[in-house]
């Protein structure tokens, strides 16, 4: 029979010498059969045991787990993502690199260790998946597409996506086309804006609001027109579009902006070529979607981009089609609901990245757990700074909760309201069914339609007495109310009862003339007040002259109440501000405000919040229980 022998080469490979001198390469599986149970890979060859030829080894029968690690390196300005094959090793030790050499096992101290069975096929087959030959230099698309593969097989813990919050003086900077000083996280959201780009991939901004994401958005388009020569488009709220239009005229003057909107727009996209930055608006993106794609875009920018957090939305599914080369979400709540709509925003920021929809709702849970697991796939494309982390200089935000108790006659109307609701919905109650308790709860004069005295309502009292404290100090107040009468009451009321300026900003004002408003409430010299609709003057607007925000009733989604704090507690806001919010106890209010407590858990989590059918039933049925008849 003839012979051969075990032989090691460069102290990390295994092979079988013949007789004749030729190699032959084992796999891990056959040295181990070898070894432990003399079942030997060529036939009719005589070879003993591995250890045998070389006793100075040992051969463990544990095999070592193996996964890809995700480094990266400085080059220039640039940052190199590299993925390599290492395997796992105890927390406190670093890993180790493999150069495989068409291995499946280690050695290391004189120790054989096989792989996990399978391991390297696996891996091999979610490389490839991710479109990445060969460990390496990787893209950022490549890096995530293995990562939302194969979460199970990447060690990223060394990577750090996010900007620098680091705080210091502003310090200098160029950005080609762009005039201003960016404040120092500012300027770090714009360079980590600029890798997305470069890297032809898409993000989520998604700082506080307050914080400046429109001058930061600026700034990346206003470097990247020099690189690449293509229109960019911002599509915004309606009511934003005249800001954006001002904004790059004053961050980047060199800009040509054109509006996309109203019946005077273009029909011929060759005109929109003409410009730098289109802004149109989500509706008008719907009517002239196939006039807009007939235009690559450079970089697609979704301002208050949780409007298309609906993904079987018209506008969701129009804004998806639209032909860009990066993609941008811009918001400061990147979800107002469920998990879903953060899947819908990456949806458009990153096409494919979180797989189908319902894969998704299948992978993640629509809770605290699904949300921390998201989180770890959307946060190295998602930039979220929050003002209490970055605007160390910002004064003070003081919230002041309001917990108010119903007087015996009030509880006994609110009572009576919320039996003939449970009576004529039932089983069938949705949170439109529970207007009324709302209304009611705003101020019993909503429902009653009977003018009177207004100051005879608790709730209304105590608005008085907030109100009239900042009054004589000489400040001034933003009060959020959601019903159209109850301004009006408010207007009215105010005016007479303490001779100040006093107006309001709701849907029946036009967005032309609702800064106009907001001047001429600043400029006053004098206490004022403002009396807004959280969702028609909620966002997009800077009144820093008010330092007192009273929240008169809460709404559904933290959201909207977040964003309403954020049109005074902001850049620019020189003076602490008080956050009150008035809410009765044992009602539909309270119950709200459970909501919201629960909601802003899991947005601490992972930037999200809950807005289910499940979970809405359950508030409603929370919202009919609560009585302030029972009173302790």
């Amino acid at each position: 029979m003839k012979q051969a022998s075990w032989k090691l080469i460069n102290n990390d490979t295994l092979v079988i010498q013949n007789h004749d001198g030729s190699i032959y390469k084992p796999s891990s599986l056959e040295i181990f059969l070898s070894e432990f149970k003399s079942k030997f890979p060529l036939k009719n060859i005589a070879l003993g045991r591995p250890s045998a030829s070389l006793p100075q080894l040992k051969f463990s029968k544990v095999p070592v787990p193996l996964k890809v690690l995700a480094g990266s390196e400085i080059s220039g300005s640039s940052t190199i993502l590299k993925l390599e094959l290492t395997v796992v090793r105890p927390v406190n030790e670093y890993p180790q690199i493999i150069n495989l050499n068409d291995r499946d096992y280690i050695i290391e101290d004189n120790v054989w260790t096989p792989f996990e069975q399978g391991a390297l096929e696996d891996i091999s087959e979610k490389l490839k998946k991710a479109g990445i030959t060969s460990f390496g230099r990787v893209t950022l698309k490549q890096y995530l597409s293995f990562k939302i593969l194969a979460p199970h097989l990447i060690d990223d813990s060394s990577l750090n996506f996010r900007a620098s919050t680091q705080q210091g003086g502003n310090e200098p900077h160029e950005i080609p086309l762009f005039k201003g000083i960016l404040y120092p996280y500012q300027f770090q959201g714009y360079k980590w804006l600029k890798m997305i780009s470069e890297e032809d991939a898409g993000c989520i901004l998604a700082d506080e609001m307050g914080l400046g994401k429109t001058a930061q958005i600026i700034a990346v388009i206003a470097a990247e027109k020099t690189r690449i020569n293509s229109p960019s488009m911002v599509i915004a709220p309606v009511s934003l579009m005249e800001n954006w239009r001002r904004e790059v005229n004053k961050f980047a003057p060199d800009l040509k902006v054109y509006l996309h909107q109203g019946n005077g727009r273009t029909g011929f996209y060759q005109n929109l070529m003409n410009f730098d930055i289109v802004v149109t608006t989500y509706d008008t993106v719907v009517r002239d979607l196939s006039m807009l794609q007939m235009v690559t875009w450079n970089l697609v920018i979704l301002d208050e981009a949780q409007a298309i957090k609906n993904p079987t939305a018209k506008r969701s599914i129009s804004v998806k089609q639209i032909p860009r080369r990066t993609s941008i979400a811009v918001t400061g709540t990147p979800v107002e609901n469920k998990l879903i709509d953060l899947w819908s925003l990456m949806d458009f920021s990153l096409p494919g990245f979180l797989g189908e929809l319902r894969e998704f709702e299948s992978r993640f849970t629509n809770d605290i757990d699904g949300a921390q697991s998201l989180e770890e796939f959307v946060s190295p494309v998602m930039l979220r700074r929050r003002v209490r982390e970055v605007a160390q200089d910002l004064p003070a935000r003081i919230d002041i909760p309001q917990v108010l108790e119903m007087s015996d006659s009030e509880v006994d109307e609110y009572e009576a309201l919320r039996q003939d609701i449970i009576k004529e919905y039932g089983k069938s109650a949705s949170l439109i069914s529970l207007i009324k308790l709302r209304m009611y709860c705003t101020h019993p004069i909503l429902q009653s339609k009977v003018m009177e005295d207004p100051s005879r309502f608790i709730k209304y009292q105590r608005m008085l007495e907030i109100t009239e404290e900042i009054i004589e100090n000489n400040e001034k107040l933003i009060v959020f109310t959601s019903f159209t009468q109850m301004a009006d009451i408010m207007v009215t009321d105010l005016t007479n009862r303490f001779g100040v300026f006093c107006d309001f900003i709701d849907g029946r004002v036009s967005v032309s003339e609702r800064q106009a408003k907001i001047d001429a409430f600043s400029k006053e010299s004098k206490s004022a007040i403002l009396i807004l609709n959280p969702r028609a003057a909620g966002a997009g607007l800077n009144i820093t002259a008010a330092n007192h925000v009273i929240h008169y009733n809460l709404e559904w989604n933290p959201a909207i109440e977040d964003q309403a704090s954020a049109r005074a507690y902001r850049r620019g806001q020189t003076r602490p501000v008080n956050i009150y919010r008035l809410f009765y106890a044992n009602t539909v209010e309270e119950a709200i405000n459970l909501r919201l407590d629960r909601k802003r858990e899991i947005s601490e989590t992972a930037v999200v919040g809950n807005d289910g059918t499940a979970d809405n039933y359950a508030d409603i049925l929370q919202a009919l229980t609560m009585t302030p008849k029972h009173r302790s």
